[in-house]
């Protein structure tokens, strides 16, 4: 039997999505989370094998709670089930850890197929979710970078503080953090850490 968490913060949807998940074949529903927050709590308590989680909820948005929850249990395998189907907000939940990616207007046997190819290992992606990712790795974000930009990026990787990559580059710390708030833009990411990630999984680490 797959344990499985909903998690929207739209009551209509949440209990919709309850409701057909009732229907599916060796699926148990263990819990509902109305945000991110509670998203993460949940899964602590009840361990479940798949989340169905929403990206724009209040507290914690399910990109924060993904990496939360990818991070501290990654044996639960966490899909996005939203309604955006552009390539950053896909990519951003890939790099979180999420191991797929549905639309909201997926068929219920979509969704049904999803949860248990999640629950398998395997990484269900709706097929224009397929194809963004696709153009997004033919049009790497890398290429939207500056070459300075590129520099801070690897600095950032290497995990030096901005008053030694304004040194090392002889500029000053608030262009510094000019450079960063371009870079996190430009490549979907909200701090430090997820940039230095980032920039290992484009070649731009510190073994550059």
């Amino acid at each position: 039997m797959i344990r499985l968490l909903i998690a929207d913060d739209h009551a209509v949807v949440r209990e919709g999505l309850e409701r057909l998940v009732a229907t599916f074949d060796g699926v148990e529903l263990v819990g509902a989370a109305a945000n991110g927050q509670e998203a993460v709590d949940r899964c602590r308590a009840v361990e479940p094998d798949v989340v169905l989680m929403d990206i724009e909820m209040p507290v914690l948005d399910g990109i924060a709670a993904t990496r939360t929850i990818a991070a501290a249990q990654p044996g639960i395998a966490v899909v996005v089930l939203t309604s955006f189907s552009d390539r950053e907000q896909i990519l951003r939940a890939l790099d979180a850890g999420a191991v797929g990616y549905l639309l909201k207007d997926a068929e219920p046997d979509e969704i049904a197929k999803a949860v248990r190819a999640a629950a398998r290992g395997e990484s269900p992606l709706d097929p224009r979710a397929g194809r963004a990712l696709l153009s997004a790795r033919a049009a790497s974000p890398v290429d939207g970078l500056s070459e300075r930009e590129r520099e801070v990026l690897r600095l950032v990787a290497q995990g030096r503080p901005n008053k030694l990559i304004a040194r090392e580059l002889s500029i000053s710390e608030k262009t510094v953090k000019t450079h960063l708030t371009s870079v996190f833009r430009t490549i979907g990411v909200t701090d430090r850490t997820q940039a230095a990630l980032w920039a290992e999984r484009n070649g731009l680490g510190s073994g550059s």
